[in-house]
């Protein structure tokens, strides 16, 4: 959904940096997937093909949040 966006911090030898993945357009999301010491932050479609991938080494890590997106309607 847009709204959807990830944030991670790395370490950057010795300063950290922070990287955004956000669901740019409407019916887009974002998905965190690991595996052998990568994650992979990507912003996907409905069909679910990549639009944007981020790829860290999940020892470099030190946070990543998740912030969905608001899912309240307008009468709320």
């Amino acid at each position: 959904m847009k709204g959807d966006r990830v944030e991670i911090v790395i370490d950057a030898g010795g300063t950290p940096r922070t990287y955004e993945v956000v669901a740019t357009r409407a019916g887009r999301r974002v998905e965190v997937t690991t595996g052998r010491g990568i994650v992979e932050v990507s912003e996907v479609t409905r069909n679910g093909t990549p639009v944007r991938t981020a790829r860290f080494m999940s020892s470099r890590i030190l946070a990543l949040v998740e912030h969905p997106a608001d899912d309240r309607g307008p009468d709320d």
